[in-house]
């Protein structure tokens, strides 16, 4: 859509937002750009061709010297360079490019020594997920399973959100600067895309005033929310599409050519599978919610809206379905498949005190006073503190009268409802039952995290703000100063608090020499395993960086992920693959430095496991936190190791080796 393009996409209600401060402002105020009807464009009228040497008219004869003087200046001030809409929305993106490139800036110091504080393991997964789409591109792997780690079971990838749709054409980075670098690349351009996004829809098709959308991209871009992520999610905080998905979807309410907007919806909606179905599925659920809020209060808009919704939602579920189909498939019926989360993730839920408080990684926020407040750091999806909370709160009884606020007040307090979990407190007080408890074993809702459904919330209040400022930027020349100045202190007031912050970082071991120096290459065949000591775990994810450091050239059991209980497919999910004696017996000597007394019944079970590994070397970091114990401890299982530049290596092959 080009800028001249008229602005008719926002809900087509009657008294949409800026109808009331249009009427208001009087005959002289336009109407913004969701209450304003579709023009049909007119040419503007030809200039007439005047000739070079046609002679002066009367004026320019009689012109003295400073009116000729002023006259030949007027082109020159013409010429001058515009503020284009152009320029205008390059500067907005560059400042939220500057703005995500601030957030991340103490991770790209050292990509692959830096990570963010407290949870290393998310991170390590998503490198491992970007090393993998290095092996689509260049050897043909299968995308949507590999047992490059917990091997030899695998890993159902389409199940454990593989980024393909941002893997894939992160190739070319990853291939060049490896994985590491990938990840920065990806978190960055996912906060200044996810605002440059919403900023592109609110200007082009919900409100006139750039002010008012770049307020409104600025908060769904940065919440507090999407920095919480920022340090370990890539696939959640990149939601560049989501704004365009909510556009089309609007659309299709009134579409002329339904089955052409069902074929464009369809195609968005797969490449976000792609990129994280969690939010996909989020996002459908708050447009279904948004439209009945807005067919409850106009119920005569179902009229002229059902057949083209009707035609469009079917043209996008086949089109989509299709296409999803296979990978579909493979998630839920394919190999290491799970059904639902465990216990512990379909709990998580928001404290009602989080939507007051700021969010750690911003200006005003606080970890110790953030502790119980949401289940991890990596999930602070409320925290907008006192004052926006108010403001919000503000805005829609400002605004109430608006049809489609009503709507989005009602979206944003179900989702922020739901959040609360299955159990509702307030400063870790336990309340009372929520009612996500009635919907926790609904099918695809049951591998749903529910805290997260306060980023839909989130949403909702963006474009809040962004109606709020129009509003104001579109009051009567008498009443404009006050209100603007009230409104920009009350925004002041609202955003400063959680203005974002870098990240914060802490240091990383390094891939070892061993592995970036391919000497792993002289003893581990295609169909073996290379053993990380401690073996990988969703506490310990440094051996799926090496493996991710050599674009997954050696498999590696174990590791971070999602799989079936027991390895059954189709039991419930839990993080890792099967339990694990020998690696629970090195975590626990990793965790204590405590050396076990091991016996012969110990010894023979943890060579069987090797065995089923196809193990041929193990690899002890020197550097390794408690490396003594635990080389004392491999040496009592398989024997003496030796060392080999920063390593500690043990030749397991010929104990290994299967059996005539």
């Amino acid at each position: 859509m080009t800028p001249a393009e008229p602005r008719g996409d926002f809900p087509p209600v009657p008294d949409a937002p800026g109808g009331a401060a249009a009427r208001t402002a009087g005959a002289t105020a336009e109407p913004p750009a969701a209450a304003r009807p579709v023009a049909t464009e007119q040419p503007a009228p030809a200039a007439t061709p005047v000739p070079a040497d046609a002679p002066a008219g009367p004026a320019d004869a009689d012109a003295g010297p400073e009116e000729a003087a002023r006259a030949t200046a007027e082109p020159a001030r013409t010429r001058r360079p515009r503020w284009t809409t152009r320029r205008r929305d390059l500067a907005v993106y560059g400042l939220f490019l500057l703005a995500a490139l601030w957030v991340t800036s103490r991770i790209w110091v050292d990509p692959a020594g830096r990570v963010a504080s407290l949870y290393s393991s998310d991170p390590a997964q998503v490198q491992f997920f970007l090393a993998h789409s290095v092996r689509v591109v260049l050897h043909g792997e299968f995308p949507f399973y590999t047992d490059q780690f917990n091997f030899p079971d695998g890993v159902n990838l389409m199940a454990n959100t593989a980024v393909l749709a941002l893997g894939i054409p992160m190739v070319p980075v990853t291939l060049l600067f490896g994985p590491a670098v990938s990840f920065v690349v990806l978190v960055t351009l996912g906060l200044a895309g996810t605002a440059a996004a919403w900023y592109r829809v609110l200007s082009r098709h919900v409100v006139r005033t750039p002010l008012a959308a770049a307020v409104g991209a600025w908060f769904c871009g940065f919440s507090p929310a999407m920095l919480s992520h920022a340090s370990w999610h890539p696939n959640i905080i990149s939601q560049f599409l989501l704004p365009f998905i909510v556009w089309r979807v609007l659309v299709i309410t009134r579409s002329r050519r339904p089955m052409r907007d069902g074929a464009l919806l369809a195609l968005l909606v797969v490449v976000q599978a792609f990129i994280n179905e969690e939010i996909l599925l989020f996002t459908a659920m708050a447009c279904g919610v948004f439209l009945i809020a807005v067919l409850v209060q106009r119920p005569a808009l179902w009229s002229a809206a059902w057949r083209p919704l009707g035609v469009a939602v079917a043209v996008c579920t086949v089109l989509a379905g299709a296409l999803l189909a296979y990978p579909l498939y493979v998630q839920f019926a394919g190999p290491m498949a799970y059904h639902g989360l465990s216990d512990a993730v379909r709990d998580y839920g928001n404290d009602i005190a989080a939507f007051f408080a700021p969010g750690s990684p911003t200006l005003g926020g606080n970890e110790r006073a953030n502790v119980n407040l949401a289940p991890n750091y990596s999930e602070e999806n409320a925290f907008f503190g006192w004052s926006l909370a108010l403001l919000s709160v503000g805005i829609v009884f400002w605004m109430r009268r608006e049809p489609v606020v009503r709507a989005l007040a009602a979206t944003g307090a179900f989702f922020a409802v739901l959040s609360l979990g299955e159990r509702v407190s307030w400063w870790d007080r336990e309340l009372f039952t929520g009612p996500w408890e009635l919907l926790v074993r609904v099918p695809l809702l049951d591998a749903v995290v529910p805290t997260r459904f306060g980023m839909i919330t989130t949403a909702v209040i963006g474009v809040l703000l962004a109606l709020a400022v129009e509003r104001i930027w579109s009051l009567r020349p008498a009443e404009a100063r006050t209100v603007r100045t009230l409104g920009v202190g009350a925004l002041v007031l609202a955003l400063l608090p959680i203005t974002p912050m870098p990240l914060k970082v802490t240091s990383r071991p390094a891939v070892p020499k061993f592995i970036t120096a391919d000497r792993w290459r002289e003893y581990v065949g295609a169909d073996q395993t290379l053993v990380p000591i401690p073996v990988p775990s969703m506490g310990n994810t440094h051996g799926m960086r090496w493996a991710a450091s050599t674009n997954l050239d050696f498999k590696i059991p174990g590791g971070y992920f999602l799989a079936p209980r027991n390895g059954n497919t189709g039991d419930p999910g839990r993080f890792g693959g099967r339990p694990s004696g020998v690696g629970k017996l090195l975590e626990e000597v990793a965790t204590t430095g405590r050396t076990p007394e091991l016996d012969d019944r110990q010894r023979r079970r943890s060579l069987d496991e090797l065995r089923h590994w196809r193990a041929a070397v193990l690899v002890l970091p020197v550097g390794q936190h408690n490396a003594e114990p635990l080389r004392r401890t491999v040496e009592d299982l398989v024997g003496p190791g030796r060392r080999e530049l920063d390593v500690w290596v043990w030749d397991v092959r010929t104990l290994t080796a299967p059996t005539a």
